[in-house]
């Protein structure tokens, strides 16, 4: 693949703000993971309280996803994410002016949601400009959007010792100001599908009732929803396991963090090239040896390599699963599928943490909760083997072309 054919192939502005628009969104969503420790402090927070302040907007963004991914489909993606960006500002007024109570960082909790839900109309409005061969490339540099997690984790904490942590949602307002101007000048409703775009309830129901669409969606729960679930809950783990100050936790975080982010396009394109299937039964394979490893609680020094590898996977895994999605579902649906997958991963997002932090609350230990993540992953590996096997042809792109039931 040549990169000028690529550059021809779409609208390069759209692809940018798309990726713009999904890079802000993902760092207000996990903001309230980046400030975690300094929130935890404040409040007086026990483990399972930490774990539900920081894992409540990745399921409020399940939830969220469900009703941008329908909006998609009936307005066009492009309209979907300028109201889903307008409606950022929400939670960013409450957290500068809610008063510090637990409660009230809930209620912001559930409202980070709606900028989690970027991913169903950024991958849509992103997609829809390139034909099928560029699919996995160009969703990848989209969905390198989560790259919005390593600006969180490495700027926030410093931004909140600097002008204290609930001002830091005040300071947001800023670059949502500038997002929100790039994306009206530079982005552009893409092509309809050959279908009408919106789509009934039943039809809706229909695609509940493939197995496929189940299949997706809880493979990406484990690969989206792992990814952002340590990226919002390392800098607690890193301060209560292995004691380490606010801003050498951020640092870690966000190192770990941004192999995950950046490796996403490069899934994408491994998968255009070997087939998104073969790719993802190797990443299945590595992220449960990594999360097994992870579960020993090793020296500090052992465990950010395998925090960073482990991130580094998902984010492959992520880009891969992508791969696939418009191949399988075709255009028409993918504001749906997107929407349906986005909401999986948000509750995989949610369910990580959870199992971190209330695990460690009732064992004493993080390591069951790591060792959790672990089986899944091997179920995963080993589900996609026996796809390999049962369908060897799907493997490759051009089978996939016609529509590949994995």
């Amino acid at each position: 693949m040549k990169i000028s054919e690529f550059k021809k192939a779409g609208h390069w502005p759209t692809l940018f703000s798309a990726f713009l628009y999904f890079d802000f969104s993902f760092m207000v969503w996990v903001m309230l993971g980046a400030l975690g420790v300094f929130l935890a402090a404040d409040l007086q927070l026990e483990p399972g309280q930490k774990a539900l302040l920081v894992a409540l907007p990745l399921l409020s963004g399940a939830a969220f996803r469900v009703v941008l991914g329908s909006l998609v489909d009936s307005k066009g993606p492009r309209k979907a994410a300028l109201m889903g960006l307008c409606l950022t500002a929400l939670p960013l007024l409450m957290g500068w002016f809610a008063p510090h109570t637990y409660a009230a960082f809930l209620v912001v909790g559930v409202l980070l949601g709606i900028a989690g839900a970027s991913f169903a109309a950024a991958l849509p409005l992103a997609g829809r400009w390139y034909p099928p061969q560029f699919q996995g490339l160009a969703l990848g540099i989209a969905g390198a959007g989560n790259s919005g997690t390593v600006l969180a984790a490495f700027f926030a904490p410093r931004a909140a010792q600097w002008l204290g942590w609930q001002n830091v949602f005040g300071l947001l307002l800023l670059p949502w100001a500038a997002v929100l101007v790039v994306f009206l000048l530079m982005s552009k409703e893409p092509p309809a599908p050959k279908a009408q775009l919106g789509e009934k309830k039943a039809e809706l129901a229909a695609m509940l009732r493939e197995s496929t669409t189940w299949k997706f969606c809880g493979r990406y729960a484990l690969t989206f929803g792992g990814f952002v679930g340590l990226a919002s809950f390392l800098p607690i783990f890193l301060h209560d396991q292995y004691g380490m100050d606010k801003m050498k936790a951020a640092n870690l975080t966000a190192l770990c963090v941004m192999g995950g982010s950046f490796l996403r396009p490069l899934g994408g394109s491994l998968a255009d090239r070997f087939g998104g299937e073969k790719v993802l039964m190797m990443v299945f394979s590595a992220i449960a040896s990594l999360s097994l490893a992870a579960a020993l609680l090793p020296s500090l020094l052992v465990a950010g390599v395998v925090l960073v590898a482990l991130l580094s996977c998902l984010g492959l895994g992520n880009g891969a699963l992508f791969q696939l999605v418009p191949q399988t579902f075709g255009q028409v649906r993918l504001g749906r599928i997107t929407g349906l997958m986005g909401a999986a991963g948000g509750l995989g997002g949610f369910c990580l943490p959870m199992l971190l932090g209330n695990l460690k609350g009732s064992t004493g230990s993080f390591g069951w909760g790591f060792g959790v993540w672990a089986g899944l992953a091997a179920l995963a590996t080993l589900a996609s083997a026996l796809r390999l096997l049962r369908q060897p042809s799907a493997a490759g792109l051009g089978s996939m072309a016609g529509g590949e039931e994995a």
